[in-house]
This record gives structure tokens, sequence and C-alpha cells, in this order.
């Protein structure tokens, strides 16, 4: 359904990798006070993509996982797949404030996508080195997005203090 949604509107996905670029770190600089409300975001952004990626599709699927890379990642489907995983890595460096390990996570919850999908045909889903890669990549750049906000909102935060502490001069 997604190829289908795509090749139909090749615009959707380049616009969608803007969008959340653009928008990415006032996003973490709104939540970056409210960890718990990032904590929860992130939880229900894993959720959809899980029932994104792992809902049965009704078609069959390879057995195993391609493992042949080819690097198009500004194909429609590839740059979606990117796009899937951006508000993951940026709601976890939100809510873990550790970037790094956001990304990482982001990387092994696709890992775990891709292998569910070679070892459960029931989900009719074929399992690519080439979507987790593009998985991994979107959850690095969520996760970059994320800690710009959030620095952002810590530099607002010690601005504020400091003229706070010299307003009384």
């Amino acid at each position: 359904m997604l190829s289908t949604v795509l090749a139909a509107y090749p615009w959707l996905a380049p616009s969608l990798l803007a969008a959340v670029v653009v928008v990415g770190p006032f996003v973490a600089w709104a939540l970056a006070g409210w960890r718990r409300a990032a904590t929860a975001l992130a939880v229900a952004a894993i959720v959809v993509v899980g029932l994104l990626t792992l809902w049965p599709s009704g078609i069959a699927a390879l057995d195993g996982c391609e493992l042949s890379w080819s690097p198009n990642l500004l194909a429609p489907e590839p740059l979606a797949n990117v796009v899937l995983l951006v508000p993951v890595g940026l709601l976890l460096a939100v809510a873990t404030r550790q970037p790094i390990l956001a990304a990482l996570l982001g990387a092994v919850l696709a890992a775990g996508i891709e292998l569910t999908q070679a070892i459960v045909p029931a989900v009719g889903r074929s399992c690519t080195l080439d979507d987790w890669v593009a998985n991994a990549i979107g959850s690095v750049l969520g996760a970059a997005l994320g800690a710009i906000g959030v620095a952002l909102a810590d530099w607002r935060r010690r601005e504020r203090a400091h003229e706070h502490r010299h307003a009384g001069r």
C-alpha cells in the first residue's frame, strides 16, 4: 500500500522529510522541559512504526532477508523509510537527553522490525538491508534534530536565568 501511495505521489516523501527537518528542532525545543511527555510520545511513535511495518499485508513475502544493498536513498520508498524513524529518534533524544543512545535505540528497533519481517511470514513483509539502513539513518537524523532542539531549549533557559540574575542590579 505504501509503495502504491508513493508511486502516485512521488513528492510526498521528500516533502515529509523537509517538514520534519524544519519542524523537528522546534518540537524538541517545546518538549525539552517535558521529558515524561516526550517519553510517552516516543512510545506512541514506536507503536505507530510497529503497526505500519508489521501489520499483515496480505501478500506473500520473500523468505529470509535480502542482504544486498543498493544505496538509492533519494527514491520515494527509501526516503519514506528514512522519514519513518525520524520521530522515534527525535523523541527518544528528548526523553533520554542522550542523542547517541536514541539513535542506537532507533537502529535496534529497525533491526528488530526487519528481523520480525524475516522470521514471521504471516506479516507478508519483506526484510531488506536497504530498509534497515534507511530506518537507521532516519533514527540518527531524528536524534540529531532532537539534540539541536534540546540544546536550544537549554541555551534559552540559561539566558533567562542570566537575565533574571542581572535584572535586579
